[in-house]
């Protein structure tokens, strides 16, 4: 099951969740406040390689959007 991030709506608490696909977007309790009105937020991540010098470097290689991972791209022309 897939984990899911979301933001109380009245306290600002940030807390992730455990649900169904199908419930992703379903309003979220927040477990500080008890409200009702957690929304989905957009999550970040990171993801790194170890190398064979035993160093580690970002997958996507560094600069670029989120589209082309530093690639030719024409949207943020790297």
């Amino acid at each position: 099951m897939p984990l899911y991030e979301y933001q109380c709506a009245d306290c600002g608490q940030r807390f992730d969740l455990r649900r169904p696909f199908s419930r992703a977007d379903d309003p979220a309790t927040c477990p500080d406040c008890e409200s009702d009105n957690g929304k989905r937020q957009i999550s970040r991540v990171a993801c790194f390689v170890k190398g064979s010098d035993g160093g580690s470097r970002s997958v996507a290689g560094g600069g670029g959007c989120a589209g082309c991972a530093g690639g030719n791209c024409a949207a943020c022309n790297q």
